[in-house]
């Protein structure tokens, strides 16, 4: 019996790359929309929406299992109108599901399987189902609908209450002055959960969480905490050295499912890269280690060999399987690695811990990681170290020679606003640091092109860009890093356009996502569509939360423009987030970092005169983590206006008071202790 349709159904028209992987199911899929959610209530069916992702392993085992399945496919459709979401490109829809199923179960994940009411009320649903339990819930459900309605409809009724009752944030008065205490407080907690051993947190499976790593190496940095600072800069060593870096071709994997970094699940994110980028290049700013010079610098090689589209945007992911086998693209037996490296074999093979058995469960496979230290290989093999790292250069030359004539994992080329973001910041971050003036311009053509192609006539933004197009209102976390990138390009170019486009999208989102009950911003427009409840999105996850990122915006933006609304507003956010960081630090950890620029203050660096350039280099050397740098000739921000003058000046100001400007990078520097 064949697993799909010669006919394809209603997804074959979709934008997004997980989509269209499911177009050919007999399952008749719909796209979320009017379309279909109308259909449901003119039938009076049951909606299933189920959620997953281009690069999610066990949505492609559902699918394989159930979806192409026509005894499956024949059940849903007969009961329900089915719909596929994609979660990055909706997240929004995500949310709401994925909340309901925490509710309902206790946790959550992907594939996300949730069972509707015709008005789109939530009434069961779960993860991965086998297919039998799967059939065998369907069946269930659908007599409920048919027998009992309104135990279902009092059911959807409770589930959907709590959906619209979580995360109510609280307005708080205001936020007493910040002190170190108030930091300890949220550290020593945290502390307890370091692994000494092999970095990161002690427990599997293990994520980077990159700004984790950003706010305790900021707070390690500034108040002299050694224990954090050691922890921070272990962590990135270890993760460096591990199976999820890709050791030949750059780039991180989502996550390692064991304690020690060694066994990816082998998916490549945009958005973890983008910010491991931006991390180790600061932690490099600050540390000068070479090898986090390193990281950084191939995982840009990565993503402009494998994740750049033509227009100058990124995509959005690569899958962990390819032909059907989680990794196959990345792991080596012995025999096969021996024969492409020949007389170095053995150096090589000690290096990246190559064994005959395998160096994980699939027998006699290998993934690349460094185990041994390069003094023990220099010693063993009576080498010196500049002889090391050229052989080991060239052996990375041959096996991704070779591997790159193997099936290739899939690709998904959706280009996302918010995670173009994160990437167009790290480009600006490193080509800033690393003084690479290539970075910076990939940064700038990504963000001309967003900001010609992806915003609206009304002055907002679009999500998503493929095939020439872009179709998505913009959600909070879109604007959120994307006006986080254009203040980075600022700070690179010092051309004050980009800051008028971040200052009329902030507008915007004051306008259009303001909840007047909350200090938070709603995660959808007012002018997205209506969905049975407008959610915010408050806590640290993988990626920031777009209300943290927003509050650090307004934070530097009020304090570039002179805009005493717009830090008032940060303020008010942190204010109401503060109770909640002192008891879970690792998930409000970018509003750890805007608490951290509280007790620190911020430097506002203003420079002058001929040599703005030379200064920012100067500058650049060192580890300023709290600090805004603005610069130009011709300026009509407050904190340059009438400072013009051929003479090179550095003014440094910080909580409302400036010192008398400095001519040299050092004496300024003594302004910031």
């Amino acid at each position: 019996m064949s697993n799909t349709n010669s006919e394809p159904n209603n997804l074959i028209n979709a934008s997004s790359p997980y989509l269209l992987q499911h177009a050919y199911n007999p399952v008749q899929w719909h796209e979320w929309g009017t379309e279909a959610l109308e259909k449901a209530k003119a039938e009076n069916k049951l909606i299933l929406v189920s959620i997953g992702y281009s690069a999610c392993h066990w949505c492609h085992v559902m699918e394989r299992e159930s979806f192409e399945n026509h005894e499956v496919a024949e059940v849903m459709n007969r009961h329900f109108i089915c719909i596929k979401v994609d979660r990055e490109e909706r997240p929004d829809i995500d949310q709401i599901y994925m909340y309901a199923i925490q509710l309902m179960t206790g946790s959550g994940g992907w594939p996300l399987n949730c069972i509707c009411l015709p008005d789109q009320r939530p009434i069961y649903g779960g993860t991965y189902f086998k297919k039998d339990d799967w059939i065998n819930i369907l069946e269930n459900v659908a007599g409920l609908w048919a027998n009992e309605p309104d135990k279902a409809t009092q059911y959807a009724e409770r589930l959907t209450s709590g959906i619209r009752d979580s995360e109510k944030i609280i307005p708080s008065v205001s936020l007493e002055t910040c002190t170190n205490e108030h930091l300890t407080e949220i550290i020593e907690p945290w502390k307890r959960h370091f692994d000494i051993g092999y970095g990161g947190y002690n427990r599997a499976p293990k994520f980077p969480l990159p700004n984790n790593w950003v706010f305790l190496l900021r707070y390690g940095f500034l108040s002299d905490d050694e224990s954090v600072f050691t922890a921070v800069c272990h962590t990135l060593e270890e993760m460096s050295r591990g199976g999820i870096y890709d050791q030949i071709g750059g780039g991180f994997a989502r996550y390692s499912v064991d304690d020690q970094w060694h066994v990816p699940h082998f998916e490549k994110m945009l958005y973890d890269n983008a910010q491991l980028i931006s991390l180790y290049i600061e932690a490099y700013q600050c540390t000068k280690f070479d090898s986090f010079k390193q990281t950084a610098v191939e995982t840009i090689d990565w993503v402009f060999n494998e994740m750049t589209s033509n227009d100058g945007l990124f995509y959005s992911a690569l899958d962990a399987d390819s032909e059907g086998v989680e990794g196959k693209f990345y792991i080596w037996d012995q025999e096969e690695f021996n024969a492409i490296l020949g007389e170095d074999a053995a150096l090589i093979g000690a290096y990246f811990n190559i064994t005959e058995d395998g160096n994980w469960e699939e027998e006699q496979t290998n993934i690349l990681r460094k185990t041994i230290s390069d003094d023990v290989l220099v010693e063993k093999y009576n080498l010196d170290a500049e002889t090391l790292l050229d052989k080991v250069k060239q052996a990375k030359v041959k096996l991704l020679e070779i591997r790159s004539k193997r099936i290739r994992p899939g690709l998904d080329d959706k280009c996302l606003t918010a995670w173009n973001g994160l990437m167009i910041k790290a480009l600006a971050d490193a080509g800033q640091i690393l003084s690479h003036d290539l970075y910076y311009k990939k940064a700038a053509a990504a963000a001309s092109f967003m900001l010609l192609n992806l915003k609206s006539k009304n002055g907002g933004l679009y999500r998503n860009f493929k095939n020439g197009k872009a179709s998505i209102t913009a959600f909070l976390d879109d604007y959120a890093f994307f006006i986080e990138a254009l203040i980075a390009l600022y700070e690179y170019d010092f051309d004050e356009k980009w800051l008028m486009e971040a200052k009329s999208l902030s507008d915007y989102v004051l306008t259009n996502f303001t909840d007047t009950d909350s200090p938070m911003f709603f995660y959808t427009s007012a002018e997205s569509e209506d969905l049975i409840a407008r959610k915010h999105e408050v806590m640290d996850n993988v990626i920031p939360a777009a209300n943290s990122t927003m509050a650090l915006n307004l934070k530097k933006l009020g304090l570039l423009f002179d805009l005493e609304s717009y830090r008032a507003k940060s303020s008010e956010m942190l204010a109401a987030v503060y109770p909640m960081i002192k008891s879970y630090g690792s998930a409000y950890s970018n509003w750890a970092i805007l608490l951290l620029n509280e007790v620190y203050g911020i430097n506002e660096i203003a420079i002058t005169g001929l040599e703005i350039d030379v200064i920012k280099l100067e500058l650049n050397n060192h580890y300023i983590p709290n600090k805004i740098i603005l610069g130009g000739t011709e300026s009509s921000l407050p904190l340059l206006k009438g400072k013009q003058s051929n003479e090179t000046k550095v003014y440094v100001c910080r909580n409302k008071v400036c010192q008398l400007p400095v001519k040299t990078v050092e004496e300024a520097l003594e302004h910031m202790q």
